[in-house]
């Protein structure tokens, strides 16, 4: 048996808060610490940037006004992993070589413009580069697009689309050219396979699938979810339901454009004829002749 005062500690656990504190792993300087974690929360920024979101800079006013000028936006970079962008999204997409840039960058920036830039970019806060587009997708694969109706909107599939996210639209007809968009009035474009048809919220200044064309669906980089900042903007960015009304493409809408509705009597016919046939005995009886 223990004896002494070795016996006595251990009876009465005055040795065990010694034995912990001799046991216990001496932490790391704050001076060490703050890089690693800083490092780590970098690398995560960079992670989540690359795969999963990213916060887009709205450098132009070609959708306002559903977004402003100096907008940031969370792009869902997941979603079209597992899908293809329906009407009414807003999407983030790498424009095509023939699309003209928005955000004209400055090629005389310095070295550490330069680097803040690419360390920005890396963990998505700076300004997009210049072939980076914000749209709204009007057309997917199929679908027909032309305008206008009666009212001044878009048909889609032969259904005139009334856009409550169009504030400053553009004149009826005023001729669009290769270059710019100036016109609201465009011939009917059907929509190629892999492709999208794409216009800005503000229709007076957006350059888009009027007048550049339409957009791989391979270039898409995201889905615009909501305003992250500034705050007092806080909000959704979609509008799909004004689409509803929409058919599926190739399908021929009452009041399409180029297409009549077939009258009573057309569709009417056809049946009394056959009952009429049937009655004389011709039709399900087998010819003797």
């Amino acid at each position: 048996m223990p004896s002494g005062r070795a016996a006595k500690d251990e009876f009465t656990g005055e040795e065990w808060p010694k034995r912990r504190r001799r046991g216990r792993r001496k932490g790391m300087p704050l001076w060490q610490e703050l890089p690693l974690l800083l490092v780590v929360a970098f690398c995560l920024a960079v992670l989540i940037r690359t795969f999963l979101m990213q916060a887009f800079y709205i450098p132009s006013g070609s959708m306002e006004d559903t977004l402003l000028v100096g907008d940031r936006v969370l792009v869902n970079k997941v979603v079209y992993d597992f899908r293809d962008p329906e009407r009414g999204e807003v999407i983030v997409f790498r424009g095509p070589d023939n699309w003209a840039p928005e955000n004209r960058t400055d090629p005389d920036a310095g070295f550490f413009s330069k680097l803040g830039r690419t360390v920005g970019d890396l963990v998505g806060i700076s300004q997009p580069g210049e072939k980076d587009f914000i749209k709204r997708v009007i057309g997917v694969p199929g679908d027909r697009v032309s305008c206008c109706s009666v009212e001044g909107w878009i048909y889609v599939n032969g259904v005139p689309v009334e856009e409550p996210y169009v504030i400053r639209n553009s004149p009826i007809d005023s001729g669009n050219d290769a270059k710019s968009c100036i016109s609201r009035k465009f011939p009917e474009v059907t929509v190629e396979p892999g492709m999208l048809f794409v216009m800005g919220d503000h229709r007076l200044v957006s350059q888009d699938s009027r007048c550049q064309g339409q957009v791989p669906i391979d270039d898409v980089i995201g889905k615009a979810m909501v305003v992250a900042l500034p705050f007092d903007r806080w909000g959704s960015v979609a509008h799909q339901e004004v689409f509803d009304k929409v058919p599926a493409p190739g399908a021929n809408a009452i009041g399409a454009p180029g297409t009549q509705p077939a009258s009573g009597l057309a569709v009417v016919a056809p049946l009394l004829l056959s009952l009429a046939a049937l009655r004389r005995g011709r039709i399900g009886r087998p010819s003797h002749e």
